[in-house]
């Protein structure tokens, strides 16, 4: 029998200097809830799952354990983005926010996607992690490009590309999928050509 070889997973954990990147458990499922319900409004406005909220716990739960399923399918990492407390078990604490790789845009890339607790806005979390994100995901076997999408008119959102050097490379029309969206999707792309010839330039 032909088999199609099984994608390796992503990785499961990546750390910046303020920030622990890694898999949502079922145990972080109240402090994810906790967060998203504080932040419902500030995200409205750009982020389509939001029309699902609130979710019970139960059922954050189980869409937890659906996330891990599909990254162990070598599918999507969803991470969970917790300010760095060295001083717990797990090195993380407080939920900053959400991120992660999305393997949408094709085979050799990855697209990252993220959202900020309203409380941690303003900080720099989006860049850093975007920062880290794209460093693991350049270095693993078989990807060579990063991208970032946003509308056009979330201009918050495409400041993270920007200030990390991705190129610009184009709009595409598509139906708007959260009420401030205008239809307008920008997508900025870092390949590991320009992030090597980045790093040697420091």
């Amino acid at each position: 029998w032909a088999m199609l070889a099984r994608m390796e997973c992503l990785p499961e954990l990546v750390e910046t200097p303020r920030l622990t990147l890694r898999l949502w458990t079922t145990r972080d499922a109240p402090a994810l809830h906790a967060a998203v319900v504080t932040s419902v409004e500030h995200l409205r406005p750009w982020i389509p799952w939001i029309d699902d909220e609130p979710l019970s716990i139960a059922d954050r739960e189980a869409l937890i354990t659906e996330w891990r399923h599909g990254w162990l399918d070598g599918g999507d990492a969803v991470y969970g983005v917790f300010a760095r407390d060295d001083s717990d078990d797990g090195g993380a604490g407080e939920v900053v926010g959400g991120t992660g790789f999305h393997r949408r845009i094709g085979a050799g890339g990855l697209e990252i996607g993220y959202w900020i607790h309203v409380d941690h806005v303003g900080q720099g979390y989006a860049t850093e992690l975007s920062l880290a994100l794209t460093s693991a995901g350049l270095a693993l076997p078989g990807i060579h490009r990063i991208e970032i999408h946003h509308d056009q008119a979330n201009i918050i959102s495409g400041r993270v590309p920007k200030r990390l050097g991705y190129t610009f490379v184009g709009a595409t029309d598509r139906e708007p999928l959260a009420p401030a969206e205008t239809g307008v999707n920008w997508t900025w792309r870092m390949t590991a050509t320009d992030w090597a010839r980045r790093a040697a330039t420091g």
